[in-house]
């Protein structure tokens, strides 16, 4: 790295420590230089740092997510599916439970949408890439498979560590740093299979809002943004969640109450898996119908998925088709379907 390169993220740097967020062309500009391997990791912690202190802006946000999507590894996926595309997925950073949004990624695609899953290993070695393929699925299927899963299973898994290889550069920073940063809302924003309709969980409450007008500024058709009761990253059965819905562009915020919905509620001290064993364990007598708390968070979730991907006009018509493809077997089937798409060369 030369003398030179040290300095490209300097005024960045001294731009948000004075108290000034940056623009989006700025953004994109920093994260640039951060993702093409510029900036050394002490620069990349000031930064990550400074942003998850205050927060980063829209525009912030925005920014980093153009350039995260200018180094993702794209799927292939078939033009007729493409606009049918959705995600579930988390940011982390919360209370764990068993993999529910995993759990409902496979519900949603036994109810008939097509899931481009996108998910990583997790600190605690229960993320959705150890249980899926603790389950029996190719979690490293390349996106040629993932394709050709999408197209015979109607779901398929894209590991987020193969398809986002310019973030390596900021891997240092963020190990050190031992915290959720921004990163942790970009792989949301950054569906390799270009989903333009997403059920993203946060973390934190005033996050729903700000990955909601991110959406909207990045061209999504239809997101849902939630924030769980008792601060999971998912709709929770235990009491009211926040929901912001994006829709063509207009962001709008409301709760939602589950016992209104068909759902039956509880507390959530028994979601968390013992191991990862357990949470395969859960995610299999979930899809097998047995019934339970785990079961009603995986529909709760299931159904916001299924509205996101315009299956359903609304959470109560959710619950009913996610319940429905659950008491088929076709939930169970899109995990059967999907292990032997994935693993056929």
């Amino acid at each position: 790295m030369t003398d030179a390169s040290h300095t490209e993220l300097q005024p960045f740097l001294v731009q948000r420590l004075g108290g000034a967020p940056l623009t989006e062309q700025q953004s994109y500009h920093a994260f640039s230089i951060i993702m093409s391997g510029r900036a050394d990791s002490a620069q990349i912690a000031s930064l990550l740092t400074m942003l998850a202190s205050r927060g980063p802006s829209v525009e912030e946000l925005v920014g980093a997510a153009r350039v995260m999507r200018e180094h993702v590894t794209l799927v292939p996926v078939a033009a007729e599916l493409r606009s049918r595309l959705i995600d579930t997925c988390g940011t982390g950073g919360a209370r764990k439970t068993f993999n529910v949004s995993t759990a409902a990624a496979l519900v949603a695609a036994g109810a008939g949408a097509i899931v481009a899953k996108h998910g990583n290993r997790s600190r605690t070695g229960r993320g959705s890439a150890e249980v899926l393929e603790r389950l029996g699925v190719n979690v490293a299927a390349s996106p040629q498979v993932q394709a050709r899963c999408l197209e015979e299973a109607g779901v398929c898994f894209s590991f987020a560590v193969h398809h986002h290889p310019a973030i390596k550069h900021a891997m240092p920073a963020r190990r050190a740093l031992g915290f959720p940063t921004i990163f942790n809302l970009l792989g949301p924003l950054t569906n390799p299979a270009g989903a333009r309709r997403q059920l993203i969980g946060v973390y934190a409450s005033p996050l729903a809002d700000l990955l909601a007008h991110a959406l909207g500024r990045l061209g999504s058709d239809r997101a849902m943004v939630v924030h769980g009761h008792g601060g999971l990253d998912e709709l929770s059965i235990a009491g009211a969640n926040e929901i912001v819905d994006c829709r063509d562009g207009l962001v709008r915020s409301k709760r939602s109450e589950p016992e209104k919905i068909g759902i039956a509620t509880g507390p959530d001290a028994n979601l968390a898996a013992l191991d990862l064993d357990d949470s395969a364990r859960i995610i299999t007598r979930v899809l097998n119908g047995e019934a339970g708390p785990c079961l009603e968070m995986v529909v709760l979730n299931a159904a916001a998925a299924l509205v996101v991907a315009a299956l359903a006009d609304d959470l109560t018509q959710g619950v009913e088709r996610a319940r429905e493809a659950i008491a088929s077997g076709r939930a169970r089937d899109a995990l059967t379907s999907l292990i032997n798409s994935s693993n056929r060369h």
